[in-house]
């Protein structure tokens, strides 16, 4: 895609921290992170969702994000770290090329996830299995 940032980043057409490359994957500092270290795992190709993406480039992404998190609890010392992987403008996918999100947490930081939960009605919890696993 030639307006994609993520994909003029790989081309070297905007420059980035880098922190991991091969000849899938690129890992990178999130030029707007929500704390220090916070880091983007991207697949080189453009794939814009999860599911688009060939299941030997997503494997490949895995063992990068398990590689730098590691990286990150032994030098940034975090307390926790979420994954976050948005897919879909409703789901709040800013930049649409599949990306996942390593973010540092801290005790002290002001990183908020939140969400309302609902509970399943009688029988609903069962119907939606149905749905979901007829596809599996």
């Amino acid at each position: 895609m030639d307006e994609c940032i993520f994909c003029k980043i790989v081309k070297g057409e905007i420059p980035s921290t880098k922190l991991y490359e091969d000849d899938d994957v690129l890992a990178f500092l999130d030029i707007n992170p929500a704390n220090e270290g916070h880091s983007l795992i991207i697949p080189k190709k453009h794939h814009e969702k999860l599911n688009d993406i060939p299941v030997e480039t997503l494997k490949k992404m895995i063992e990068v994000v398990q590689k730098v998190s590691k990286a990150i609890e032994k030098e940034m010392k975090p307390q926790g770290y979420n994954l976050l992987m948005s897919n879909g403008e409703c789901a709040e996918q800013v930049i649409p090329h599949a990306h996942i999100h390593i973010i540092p947490r801290y005790n002290t930081d002001k990183f908020k996830f939140t969400w309302t939960h609902e509970v399943y009605g009688d029988g609903e919890a069962d119907k939606i299995k149905e749905k979901i696993t007829k596809s599996l």
